[in-house]
């Protein structure tokens, strides 16, 4: 099936920037020992980082999303292995810690992008971005973001679930390693509007790549 990006308005279109945190992309983070290194061998941080500047500048809202452990645990349900080892490091999670940080590499620009906490993988689960992005007149998603597998798989199956037209920026996503990544991409094409580079996407809104 061959898939074609159509002309986007910026206007209802964002781009969601999930999990460029600390915790996700640094050696440093509670994730570090599993994606720092595929992050840093791919480049796709800068990537990202352009990616986002110009989407900005084509007057697309920015999201970031950030994994997040409030001291109540907030929506946390420890009903897989691998939120149970988040919940068992909640404080490297807190909102305040310096591993819940976005890191400033990816492009996140604190004066103008929204930014959006959650406990689970989807972006949209128990947080109020739906109804955030409907106030705002966007039916359409751009997604980056870190792992592809995990919180970009998740969360572009539930945007589509909701009725959002929903594009994955992929050569702005990363996995752990490239067979993971390219598993994903190969599901999400099916699953979403489609999975299309920077470049392309940025055509699409009108902006230079």
């Amino acid at each position: 099936m061959t898939q074609q990006l159509r002309q986007l308005d910026p206007a209802r279109t964002a781009v969601l920037a999930l999990h460029w945190q600390v915790n996700v992309i640094r050696p440093e983070g509670f994730f570090g020992p599993m994606l720092a290194d595929p992050v840093a061998r791919s480049g796709v941080v800068q990537r990202a980082a352009t990616f986002h500047a110009k989407a900005r500048g084509a007057g697309v809202r920015l999201v970031f999303t950030r994994f997040t452990v409030p001291v109540d645990g907030g929506a946390l349900v420890g009903n897989t292995g691998f939120m149970r080892a988040v919940a068992q490091a909640a404080e490297s999670f807190r909102p305040h810690a310096e591993g819940a940080a976005l890191a400033p590499e990816s492009g996140y620009d604190p004066d103008v992008d929204h930014v959006s906490d959650n406990q689970r993988l989807s972006a949209f689960s128990s947080c109020g971005l739906e109804e955030w992005l409907r106030e705002r007149g966007i039916d359409t998603l751009l997604l980056t973001g870190v792992a592809t597998n995990l919180v970009v798989e998740q969360t572009a199956r539930a945007a589509t679930d909701l009725g959002f037209h929903t594009y994955v920026v992929a050569d702005c996503a990363e996995a752990a390693d490239d067979a993971t990544h390219a598993a994903s991409l190969a599901n999400l094409a099916l699953a979403t509007e489609g999975c299309f580079d920077a470049a392309d996407a940025l055509a699409a809104l009108g902006a230079r790549a």
